[in-house]
Order: C-alpha cells, then structure tokens, then sequence
C-alpha cells in the first residue's frame, strides 16, 4: 500500500488524526505494517489504546478503500494526501493538518494569491450581510480569493458575492464532499468550482456533518487565507474560533464593528476591544495591513450596483415591484410580515419570493427571511 493510500485509509478510520499518525509512522517503519499488525503491538504505539487497536486491527472488515476512491472518482473528487508534494504548505505548517483534503474542483495556488477568509453568523442581519458583500466584492476588485464555510448567512454572502463578482472561492465543508451541507447550497457549490473555485473536505465522501466536524474544519479555513475577517459573529460562534485559530497560527485577523445592542455583533466589537482584531470598513484597510500604502481605491475598482428603480424594472412584473419595494422600504422581512403587509395569498407570495430569487433580486436568508441583493 502506497503512502498516500495510508493517509486516505487511515484517515477513513475512526479517531484516527494527524497526531495518531504521526505516531502510528514513528513507531513503524512504514505506516503499512501498522495495518498488519496484531492489537497488542498496535498498543504500543503512543496514543493507541485498546479500541482504537482494534479498529486498526479489523479495518478490512469496516473500510474499504477501493470503494472510497471509486466514490471519490464517481463524484468528480480529487483526493490530495501528507505525502504527496501538491498537499498546501499553509496546511502542512499547522500544529494537527489534514491527512487527507478532497477536492471538487481546481484547489488555487495559495502562493501565487493572496486569500481572505470571511466568516461569521449563521444569522446575520441585513447590516451583516451588506457588509460582508461589499468588502467580498472590493476583495475580489483587488485581486483576492475568498474562503469561507458554505454555511447559511455570512459563509453564503461571501462565496455568493465573489462568484458573481468573478472571484475565485474556496469552500471548506464540515462534512463529506457526498453530503454537502446545507442541500440548499449545493447550486452555490457547483456556481463556486465552475467559476474557477473548489469545495473541499478533510472528511470521507459520505462523512455526516456533526457539532463536532464543523469547529475542526475552522482551522483550515484559518490557514488557507492570509488574513480572517470576521463580519458578524456572537461571542461563541465558529467565527469567533476561527479567529482564534487564525491568531494561534500568526495570521492577521480582521472584524466588522457591529451595533453594540446586536447579540450577533458582540463577538466582533470584543475580538476589536480586546486587540484581537483590527477594525475594519474597508477591504483598503486589509491590503494597508499588508502593504502600507499600496492599497488601491477600491470603490473606483469596483462595477457600481445597480438599485432596482421603476426605470430598470423591465424584467419585473406589478406584483413582483410590490415586494421589492417592501424590501427596499424595511430592509429585511419574514415571509409572514411580507404575507400580513401584503394582498398576497401565502401560495402566490411564495410563488413570487421563488421568481425573485430566480432573478436574483433577492435573497432568502435562515428562517425564511428575505433582503433585497
């Protein structure tokens, strides 16, 4: 069995990691003759207690590799191991790497650009989601890639923002490449690798996300990206840990001052208060972090926005106009506020919402909340 078919196999097994096995590779000769060996002399092995012995011990009984590459091939997957030399440094570097890191898609060159990760609530307000797109699109102006969670709510608004804006994004996944999560995602996911980008995983194809999946993937959305900005976090948030990690690991990290009477924002105005982030309005502020001084206009860079007006409402029906102008007027609203303040049935209203995402001149947001684009 090759190296890399180690790292694929071992990486399958359960509670096995990078400080496992780099044990497991200390202790033999070739981390194959573990695979072969008898309980008793796997429990010698630093960190191997008798469980996980004897999962080592049966693995032919529970793994099967040839299955896991043919499901890897079969859904378009690249498989980038320890041991082979187009494994990214940056995560190699880290204190616990990635055994294993499946690509769907082309896994940029991380030295020949510069990437910002952009991360933060799962719920982000109207005002968050407004931020993180305009900083995401002066990035993308600036000559940045993005990499970011595919969750709901900030993790959305950044890949979203810099496919649109001809970005290239790195989505980092809590589960496996077979169960993309959430589902609803999964248009955004295949938006992210036709447009140059990949979507990534530490895990097997058909690994189920759990509570504890999603803080370990932090730690290499903290080490692809040269930088963390933080656009909106609670205090105990995967954006607040991600922040952690980035700084355990030297990285600059950036947050978005938030409204003091938001719970959503008060992990962002602490990690600034505390001095663990740098305050920031501008992606300029990013790039003078770096290299002071070379920072380029970046609202000169980047395409205005268009508003949607009665003048370039063409493509809108009345009762499509109705919501966007409902919209436009509170910022944010539920399908029942826009259901009580509106003539519409909950099917027809449904039905316009559907055409309106279509058009992209909205978006849904968790709790079937919707934002004008």
């Amino acid at each position: 069995m090759t190296g890399r078919e180690c790292c694929i196999l071992f990486n399958m097994i359960s509670g096995i990691g990078f400080v496992k096995f780099n044990a497991i590779t200390q202790y033999f000769d070739d981390p194959s003759d573990a695979l072969s060996s008898s309980v008793s002399e796997l429990m010698q092995v630093r960190g191997i207690g008798e469980i996980l012995a004897r999962e080592i011990a049966g693995w032919r009984d529970k793994y099967d590799l040839n299955a896991e590459l043919e499901r890897a091939a079969a859904g378009g997957a690249s498989i980038v191991t320890l041991a082979d030399a187009d494994y990214p440094p940056a995560l190699r570097h880290i204190p616990d790497p990635p055994l294993c890191l499946y690509v769907a898609g082309r896994l940029p060159d991380f030295d020949a650009q510069d990437f910002i990760a952009v991360v933060g609530s799962r719920r982000a307000s109207n005002y968050g989601c407004r931020a993180a797109r305009s900083l995401t699109e002066q990035a993308v102006a600036a000559g940045w890639g993005t990499v970011s969670g595919l969750a709901f709510g900030i993790d959305f608004c950044a890949h979203d923002a810099t496919v649109k804006s001809g970005g290239v994004t790195v989505a980092v996944l809590g589960g496996g490449l077979g169960r993309i999560h959430p589902q609803e995602h999964v248009p955004l996911a295949r938006s992210i690798i036709a447009s140059g980008g990949a979507v990534v995983s530490e895990y097997p194809m058909l690994f189920p996300v759990s509570r504890t999946s999603f803080p370990r993937r932090n730690r290499i959305i903290a080490a692809l990206a040269r930088g963390v900005l933080v656009a909106e976090a609670a205090k105990k948030s995967g954006g607040i840990i991600t922040a952690d990690l980035a700084n355990d690991y030297g990285k600059t990290v950036f947050a978005i001052p938030g409204n003091i009477d938001n719970p959503m924002a008060e992990g962002c105005n602490d990690l600034i208060k505390n001095g663990a982030a740098k305050l920031t309005s501008s992606f300029q502020d990013v790039i003078e972090e770096f290299n002071p001084g070379a920072a380029p206009d970046l609202f000169s860079l980047a395409e205005p926005r268009e508003e949607y007006s009665a003048e370039k409402s063409a493509g809108f029906n009345a009762n499509e106009l109705k919501i966007i102008a409902m919209l436009r007027e509170k910022g944010e609203s539920s399908f029942d506020d826009l259901a009580v303040n509106s003539d519409f049935q909950p099917g027809q209203l449904s039905g316009l919402l559907a055409a309106l995402e279509m058009k992209f001149a909205i978006l849904q947001l968790p709790g079937r909340r919707y934002m004008l684009r």
